[in-house]
């Protein structure tokens, strides 16, 4: 009997031994986690969430690559996302960047009337916000980094009206959801509606294009020409994408080549377009400029930093501090000075379908 009394009583004691040294480890590991959280603040790493509108566009594939190395050289991680033109998608994302220790917030919005809930979410947990491009509207933004959009809407229209004087114009806008689209037809406007105003120039079509679709904007000319009986002469057209739609609209009426048409954002198919023959003009907003001054901006908001603005623009809230960006119009005659020159595009990939005797000379 005393000899099962003994060994019972060593086996309590190991198993309080072990008992203890379980809840010891467990403090442990907990202390562990603890202390490594606090290193990695310690190390200075900064993080910065970055919520694209839709990566399957290439400018923003451009964007993405510039500002994650400019940001990576300034000491700072990106965690990137896309939302492919999705509203609600754009702010679950965004939801989950938060949720994941970001120092710094930048969005290019799909809808900048829907980012209010997040943007606020984002203040009351001390994250800056940087609206990338394209302002956000009622909301509590930290900076804005974009090009003089209403500038890039009176290039486009200046360009048109010195290649077509006078005629039927199709006005053929962006979505209608982007704050930015409506910057784009505010400067059109400023160029044609004098010339309307003469009787010099008709607006025989005024269309959106939703989510800056292509095969939308092909839609809606197709329509145009039909219900014209194909006499447009103009189409003032606010992307490279809804160009592109456009154009094959022309095409299926022979008619490529032949109405002139403006873009934005110097895509490489617009530049050979351009080169070609089938497109105007495109405005050249230097990807380098502003995903590198985007960067460093977020940067500079991660810190705490003050940003040093050029200007300020209303978005229905506040007046949000504005970093404004020159751009660049660019037609058949300086291609090679502009996107050849930036590295934009390589010489051989605009030039491909140009016949060798037709070239400019490399420079």
């Amino acid at each position: 009997m005393k000899k099962w009394k003994g060994i019972i009583a060593s086996l309590l004691v190991v198993l309080l031994v072990g008992m203890l040294a379980a809840c010891g480890g467990q403090d442990l590991a907990s202390k562990n986690v603890s202390d490594n959280k606090a290193d990695g603040k310690k190390s200075g790493k900064l993080k910065i969430g970055l919520s694209v509108s839709d990566l399957t566009l290439e400018r923003w594939q451009h964007d993405r690559d510039i500002f994650v190395d400019k940001a990576k050289s300034l000491g700072a991680d990106v965690l990137v996302q896309s939302a492919n033109g999705d509203e609600a998608k754009q702010l679950s994302q965004i939801q989950n960047m938060l949720s994941q220790g970001i120092d710094a917030l930048v969005i290019i919005a799909i809808n900048s009337d829907s980012l209010s809930p997040v943007v606020e979410q984002a203040k009351k947990e001390g994250i800056p916000v940087l609206a990338y491009d394209r302002l956000i509207n009622n909301a509590d933004v930290d900076a804005y980094v974009s090009f003089d959009n209403v500038r890039v809407g009176e290039m486009q229209a200046e360009a048109i009206v010195k290649s077509v004087p006078k005629g039927n114009y199709f006005l053929l806008g962006g979505s209608p959801t982007d704050n930015n689209a409506k910057m784009f037809r505010q400067g059109q406007m400023n160029v044609i509606q004098p010339l309307v105003d003469k009787g010099d120039i008709k607006v025989i079509g005024d269309q959106w294009a939703k989510d800056w679709d292509a095969n939308e904007a092909m839609k809606i000319i197709e329509n145009g020409l039909t219900a014209n009986k194909n006499k447009i002469d103009a189409i003032v057209a606010s992307n490279d994408s809804t160009a592109g739609g456009a154009i094959q609209a022309l095409a299926g009426q022979h008619l490529d080549g032949k109405v002139a048409i403006s873009g934005q954002d110097a895509d490489l198919a617009a530049v050979q377009r351009i080169v070609e023959g089938k497109q105007t003009m495109t405005v050249y907003k230097p990807i380098k400029t502003i995903a590198s001054k985007s960067a460093e901006v977020a940067v500079q908001l991660a810190k705490g930093e003050k940003v040093q603005a050029d200007s300020t623009v209303n978005n229905g809230k506040m007046d949000v501090p504005f970093i404004k960006l020159d751009p660049i119009m660019v037609n058949k005659d300086n291609v090679m000075d502009t996107i050849i020159k930036d590295n934009f595009h390589p010489y051989d990939d605009v030039y491909k379908n140009v016949p060798a005797s037709e070239r400019p000379a490399k420079q």
